[in-house]
């Protein structure tokens, strides 16, 4: 089972995107839908005045609501394999339940991984290649290997949360977040899907007709690169994260990171010793023997 919710890790729209591709391209009939196999009480999900669903107002009246959905539909692949994709607003409230009625769909359909797909803003140009950060709840799953060191504490939400509980329950779980530039976030960027994509084809071992995405995302990159021309501030920002990246890039190649290395903390013990003697030197006799 393929998964993205729309919410917190959702940078320039990319799994989003990326799941409307899958609706598009892998329906069983016609209405380019899917089938829907399940679905969630969204009602009991949502915070309606956090994220207020649009509606139109025309001329005289109210029409057009578009409630928050969050479905689970019967697709298939390029080669008519069939899968599973779970999409739509991610929860704000009873991650829990939430993470048992999805339990609840893995076991009815004898789903044997789930891949989830995510992305978040990063001080990256859009220019280099898309990053991407592997992660799983079972080792053997993984695909490669991660750009980060040690531990960050993040912000948690709902799918990673999932993944967690999955993993508790026995079941397997994998993901990737696409590193999106930070100045494209709040844009559709269609090249982080196609990324995206290429990674759950080959985790899930299904086949995605990615054509159209990627003359969605050479559209995008023409614009960006026409904005860019026409603006000199902006244009030196990405230059400049550029020489980052490539100064990082090549540190890494001949084997000397520029990031720290992983050390022990001193203890408040050892810094209270440190500071102490420090303090002995302050008042000890300089080297004329006059006070210091």
């Amino acid at each position: 089972m393929v998964l993205a919710l729309d919410g917190f890790l959702d940078a320039g729209n990319a799994g989003a995107l990326a799941c409307r591709h899958l609706v598009r391209t892998g329906a069983f009939s016609t209405d380019g839908g899917g089938v829907v196999v399940a679905t969630f009480d969204v009602d009991q999900l949502h915070d309606y005045r956090a994220r207020r669903p649009p509606m139109t107002f025309a001329r005289d009246h109210y029409e057009g609501y578009e409630p928050p959905r969050l479905v689970v539909r019967l697709l298939r692949d390029a080669g008519g394999t069939p899968y599973l994709l779970l999409h739509g607003s991610e929860p704000d409230i009873r991650w829990e339940a939430f993470s048992r009625g999805v339990r609840e769909v893995v076991e009815r359909f004898g789903v044997a991984l789930v891949v989830s797909m995510g992305s978040v803003p990063m001080a990256v140009p859009h220019t280099r290649p898309i990053a991407i950060t592997h992660h799983a709840n079972n080792p053997e799953l993984l695909t490669g290997s991660s750009p980060w060191r040690g531990e960050l504490r993040v912000p948690s939400s709902a799918q990673a949360l999932l993944e967690v509980r999955l993993g508790d329950w026995g079941h397997d779980a994998q993901g990737f977040v696409a590193h999106v530039p930070h100045y494209l976030a709040q844009l559709d960027y269609p090249r982080a899907s196609v990324s995206l994509l290429e990674h759950v084809e080959l985790a899930a071992r299904l086949t995605i007709d990615l054509t159209d995405l990627r003359s969605e995302a050479d559209e995008r990159e023409e614009e960006i690169d026409r904005y860019l021309s026409a603006n000199d501030e902006v244009r030196d920002v990405v230059t400049a994260l550029e020489q980052q990246y490539d100064t990082f890039a090549r540190a890494e190649q001949e084997g000397s990171s520029l990031l720290a290395e992983d050390e022990p903390l001193p203890t408040g013990e050892e810094i209270g010793r440190q500071f102490e003697q420090f303090l002995a030197g302050l008042e000890g006799p300089d080297e004329t023997g006059g006070p210091a």
